[in-house]
């Protein structure tokens, strides 16, 4: 069985359903990506390395994420933290703001409270995904702890996944944002950005200037999304663009990136070609962004994903 581990932060969601109802359900990035990879491809173990607390709430996160089928066995708890909160509004558009409560949240305490036995357990999966957000609540006295994590999980031959989901809120400035980002582009196999990353962290938008950019980090697979518009795969001197068909009926575009990052990486792992990744990652994309949340309905999901695979 193919086993892949994904690193970041895991929230309690609060999005408004009516005026004065808000309804409570459980996401963030990494979660995400974990939760519409598993669903595509049941097969393959996604483990998730974060932290919680020992309350309530983050019993029941737990819960939830193994019903969703999730490996919660490199979990830690924080004797002393507990799980972020967000809240969603979305606008007419389907797009989003957020609002957080996260200064105390457990996953920050991650690298402080990993032991051997799950540092033992990275070495020996297939691939390590994480995202700019999973850096940035990291404790900043902690990063460099993850850097040499990920320098060993690599000599072990773990291939290693990044997506750089540029949050201007999360860092101090834009400056540190991008050191950090530059010493995962040194690292990682695979790079899921999207276009607005390197709009807002470098001032370039086209895909010429961003393979120029990326060219002396020698990345293996470029995935460069770009909202509605067209996919480009860059792998060293190859470059293939893949048209999108865009959504009509947009609602909430929370988890569009994550949940094509989760079929994408799903489909690799599953030895299916780059086509039919980007192929089946932007038509679940296109699918997730027509429901409010960031994790659809299973039903539904299910639904799409029989017709699509078959």
């Amino acid at each position: 069985m193919s086993q892949i581990f994904l690193m970041g932060e895991c929230m309690a969601e609060l999005q408004e359903v009516a005026p004065g109802h808000l309804r409570q359900s459980f996401a963030g990035d990494f979660y995400n990506t974990a939760v519409y990879l598993k669903r595509a491809f049941p097969h393959i173990d996604a483990c998730l390395l974060t932290a919680v607390g020992n309350d309530k709430l983050s019993d029941a996160m737990l819960a939830h994420c193994e019903q969703e089928r999730l490996d919660c066995s490199s979990v830690l708890r924080s004797p002393e933290r507990i799980p972020g909160l967000y809240w969603i509004n979305t606008d007419a558009e389907g797009e989003r703001t957020f609002t957080y409560w996260r200064d105390n949240s457990a996953a920050r305490q991650l690298m402080s409270l990993m032991d051997e036995a799950v540092r033992e357990r990275l070495t020996h999966a297939d691939w390590f995904f994480f995202s700019g957000i999973s850096l940035a609540v990291i404790e900043p006295q902690d990063r460099p702890i993850l850097w040499a994590l990920l320098a060993d999980l690599k000599h072990a031959g773990v291939k290693i996944a990044f997506d750089p989901n540029y949050r201007a809120r999360l860092w101090p400035d834009a400056d540190v944002a991008k050191q950090h980002f530059e010493q995962a582009f040194e690292l990682c196999d695979l790079l899921l950005p999207g276009v607005d990353d390197f709009i807002q962290l470098y001032g370039v938008k086209d895909a010429a200037q961003i393979r120029a950019l990326l060219s002396p980090f020698h990345i293996a697979e470029v995935v460069l999304k770009n909202g509605p518009a067209e996919i480009c795969y860059i792998a060293g001197d190859l470059v293939e663009i893949y048209p999108v068909t865009p959504a009509t009926n947009v609602v909430d575009t929370t988890s569009a990136g994550d949940s094509f990052n989760g079929v994408f990486l799903g489909a690799r792992l599953s030895g299916r070609p780059v086509a039919t990744a980007i192929e089946w990652a932007a038509g679940t994309a296109g699918l997730v962004i027509q429901h409010p949340g960031a994790i659809i309905p299973s039903e539904v999901f299910n639904h799409f994903w029989e017709a699509r695979a078959s």
